[in-house]
């Protein structure tokens, strides 16, 4: 069996390889259909801002303060630090009675490179709330105010906040806490290591609003609150010129994509009971966005009615020549429970 792919050509020649795995689960656990090694273990990243947020949806902490469904949309995206990204996340630092000092992220530049170019044309220097996590920070944020728990050292792994946020990801994904591997996210936070398959598991769950159990009910409603919220405003889950926007909008909330980082990529297709989760290996975003795609086309043939060219993306040059393009070479093989 040839190796899953995303080939980056130069010309009529392939100058790069990428190598792809991709873990397709339904909602019960059974792997529908894989490619490369459905079984790798990697870093989730912000793949799992969903689960971190369920906590604050599911012990009333939104309710009690008052979030909005937008506000909540903002703390599940990785998000561009736009304008209504900003106001949203300072709403819920203000309802938490918090200020932006108090976010443990730190100000980087847009994801998209347009908004970043503007930023720097005007001379826009990227504060905390720029960070595409500041929502989530936020949610964390309010997540202790309404405990009761101090808000500072949140971000700590020995914090209540990040002890539930871990409890969360173990019951959906359905790795037990103790084996899920841990270490310190780019925001700061704890982020999680777990297999492809268990990723892939977590957003069948969710787009399915499924998941037996204790405390079951509870949770699939704070995962129906959750994906309604992203579906009514796409935009707040990445913002301008960026793929999760982009793929939630044309299908209608057919499909619920998340990148992750590092090549990592998640969705779930709530019609079919399905969820994905893919890896590239050598970590480059790009190609996770032309796989993801091409994983979709198999799945769910025309849903995801997205423009060409996050299909197969041009190269271009310095002087905004076409000199080549990206293709991926991702065939699902049936997944063998």
């Amino acid at each position: 069996m040839n190796t899953p792919t995303v080939d980056v050509f130069r010309g009529a020649i392939i100058e790069s390889r990428h190598r792809v795995s991709v873990a397709v689960t339904d909602a019960e656990g059974a792997l529908v259909a894989r490619a490369g090694d459905a079984d790798l273990v990697t870093f989730w990243r912000s793949a799992a801002k969903f689960f971190q947020v369920m906590p604050l949806v599911l012990g009333g902490g939104a309710e009690a303060l008052g979030l909005t469904d937008p506000e909540l949309g903002l703390a599940c995206a990785s998000h561009n630090g736009e304008p209504r990204h900003r106001e949203l996340a300072a709403s819920v630092l203000a309802k938490a009675q918090c200020g932006e000092d108090d976010l443990a992220c730190g100000p980087h530049p847009s994801l998209a490179e347009p908004v970043a170019r503007a930023m720097a044309a005007r001379g826009e220097k990227p504060t905390r709330l720029h960070s595409n996590c500041s929502g989530k920070h936020a949610a964390m944020l309010a997540q202790a105010r309404f405990r009761g728990w101090t808000t500072a050292g949140y971000a700590e792994a020995d914090h209540p906040v990040q002890r539930g946020c871990i409890e969360e990801v173990a019951r959906w994904s359905g790795v037990p806490a103790a084996a899920i591997g841990r270490a310190v996210d780019g925001c700061g936070v704890v982020c999680f290591a777990l297999p492809l398959r268990a990723m892939a598991l977590a957003y069948a769950r969710l787009g399915a609003r499924r998941l037996a159990g204790d405390g079951g009910a509870a949770r699939e409603a704070a995962a129906d609150r959750l994906v309604r919220a992203v579906t009514a405003e796409p935009f707040l889950l990445a913002g301008t010129a960026r793929f999760c926007t982009e793929v939630l909008t044309t299908s209608g909330g057919r499909v619920v994509a998340k990148v992750g980082a590092e090549g990592v990529y998640c969705a779930a297709l709530p019609e079919k009971g399905l969820g994905i989760a893919l890896k590239v290996e050598d970590g480059d975003s790009r190609s996770s966005i032309v796989a993801l795609v091409a994983v979709l086309e198999q799945l769910a043939p025309g849903v995801a009615a997205v423009a060409p060219e996050w299909r197969s993306p041009p190269v271009t040059n310095l002087r905004g020549q076409v000199v080549g393009r990206m293709e991926a070479q991702v065939p699902l093989q049936p997944g063998g429970g």
